[in-house]
């Protein structure tokens, strides 16, 4: 093999170079279709490498497209270098490749530990008796316990296992939620961006309004009150849940991004000042951990509780049992502590980087917004464009970005720094400078 091996960088780094060889030499038609690939043991020892790595490179390969596994027998190489390009194709459209994405909310590779993950999703994948029957309707026993004692500690929700539901992410829960609240009609949201729980709403006949308590279902996400981090103070919370009370009205409480409070100290959960009355406590792990790990979860109080029970066993669940197993014994062997705790710390210095970037490119006084929580900051930028033309100016020079809103020669964006390196702040700032300065307010002369 004529692979030359960075072997300073770290094993999972490795993985990704066999990963690229392989990938170039199937590409290039060096490895035609058909041809059996070598086995893991050989290219090992070739490599001097562990086996894991090549089975993670291969494995990689194989959910890519370019190899196939064939029991008994090893990998061989798919047709997929044959296949007609569609980037070649003059009825497609090719848009501009992305360099800096600002409007991403995934995650940093560095924020997560793929390597411990691997091992916790192998070890789960060994309990076979398990693995042969369907997932629990409202989640896995022992899960959902890990999760009472994980919020208890956490954010002082105190509840008992049977109060959880678990499902692949906050709309499943959303669908499962709906019919227990027939007897609401109406569901306030804090602004028209929470689209996907709205669409959920919507579609079971509920009118949707903004900023609106005089509804029958109160849906808010106190740790994430806008875009760029403001969160909900105590005395509006308690006034929050005073008028709920005393106008039966129901509050969903979405504990969106309360890992990611960095300027002040966490604020109570409103399920825990309403001692669990008349509150829906949500959560989800899809910022702790990784977006593409879909599993959420919610707390329902007794009335809506016992209402659920009903009927429980006609739903089925909708997020990995696997994974479920997986993130039961990491949460009770501490590492989701550990990892609040890192990324808290990741995301703080991140967000604190951009703000600097952002200020040595547009200006010290520049219109900035930052809360004490989040992955983002919101820019006021003076162009003679509309938001959705400043976006499309930016897109084509390779620059992502979301807009929050506008007015007359003003456009306010949101910059979020969870994905993007911390070295492609400054020029990524840069280019959206040059975007706007091609378009300049022409201000008429008063004098």
């Amino acid at each position: 093999m004529s692979l030359k091996l960075d072997k300073t960088v770290r094993n999972e780094h490795l993985y990704m170079e066999i990963y690229h060889y392989y990938r170039g030499l199937i590409l290039n038609h060096k490895l035609l279709p058909g041809s059996k690939m070598p086995s893991l043991r050989k290219c090992a020892q070739e490599l001097k490498l562990s086996r894991t790595t090549i089975e993670n490179a291969y494995l990689q390969l194989a959910a890519d497209g370019y190899i196939i596994s064939k029991a008994q027998s090893g990998y061989y190489v798919t047709n997929i270098a044959s296949r007609p390009d569609p980037a070649r194709n003059p009825h497609t459209e090719n848009p501009s490749a992305c360099r800096y994405d600002f409007s991403s909310s995934g995650a940093d590779r560095e924020s997560f530990r793929f390597d411990l993950w691997r091992r916790y999703i192998k070890s789960a994948l060994r309990q076979d008796e398990r693995l042969l029957s369907y997932g629990e309707p409202q989640g896995e026993p022992d899960f959902r316990q890990a999760l009472a004692d994980y919020i208890r500690e956490r954010r002082n929700v105190l509840c008992s296992p049977d109060d959880i539901v678990v499902g692949a992410g906050v709309q499943s829960l959303l669908h499962i939620l709906c019919p227990l609240l027939k007897d609401k009609k109406t569901v306030s949201f804090p602004t028209p961006s929470f689209v996907q729980g709205s669409t959920v709403f919507r579609d079971y006949g509920f009118d949707v309004r903004y900023r609106n308590k005089d509804c029958g279902v109160i849906y808010v996400s106190p740790a994430h009150m806008t875009k760029w981090g403001e969160i909900m103070p105590i005395s509006r919370r308690l006034e929050l849940i005073r008028y709920a009370a005393e106008h039966d009205s129901l509050i969903i409480e979405d504990d969106f991004e309360n890992e990611f409070v960095y300027l002040q100290k966490p604020t109570p959960s409103l399920h825990s000042l309403a001692g669990g009355q008349g509150v829906v406590y949500i959560g989800s792990f899809s910022r702790l951990l990784l977006p593409s790990i879909r599993i959420s979860f919610m707390v329902l109080p007794e009335s809506l509780r016992d209402a659920y029970l009903q009927k429980a066993a006609c739903y089925n669940q909708t997020a990995s049992k696997a994974e479920q197993i997986a993130l039961c014994q990491f949460i009770r062997d501490g590492h989701l502590a550990a990892q609040t705790r890192k990324l808290k710390r990741l995301y703080s210095v991140k967000l604190k980087q951009l703000l600097t970037a952002v200020q040595e490119v547009f200006g010290k006084d520049s219109r900035i917004q930052i809360g004490a929580a989040g992955t983002s900051l919101a820019l006021t930028l003076s162009v003679s464009l509309t938001g959705k033309e400043l976006k499309e100016k930016a897109r084509e020079q390779g620059l992502r970005i979301q807009i929050l809103k506008e007015s007359t020669d003003e456009v306010t964006v949101i910059l979020s720094c969870s994905s993007m390196p911390v070295e492609d702040f400054l020029p990524a700032c840069k280019l959206l400078n040059e975007v706007c300065s091609r378009f300049p307010v022409h201000r008429a002369n008063t004098l």
